[in-house]
């Protein structure tokens, strides 16, 4: 059980580091290319916005998962 425990806190890192440098990437693409956004409806950070809700749902479900096998460690 501690493995599978280390494999998710790993895991959810890995959600967070990907969230984070896409959003990163994302904002020095629409700095060095704004003509490229300006024409969309939505604005530009929006898909950020939706990355972000969904790494938040996925977060929690790992968190919650994390609790209850470390409360079976106990």
């Amino acid at each position: 059980m501690r493995k599978l425990y280390n494999i998710l806190k790993m895991v959810s890192w890995c959600f967070v580091g990907v969230f984070i440098g896409s959003s990163i990437y994302q904002y020095y693409d629409y700095k060095t290319h704004p003509d490229l956004y300006a024409w969309q409806s939505a604005p530009w950070y929006l898909s950020i916005e939706i990355r972000g809700v969904f790494t938040a749902i996925i977060i929690a479900v790992l968190l919650i998962i994390m609790h209850i096998i470390k409360k079976k460690l106990k």
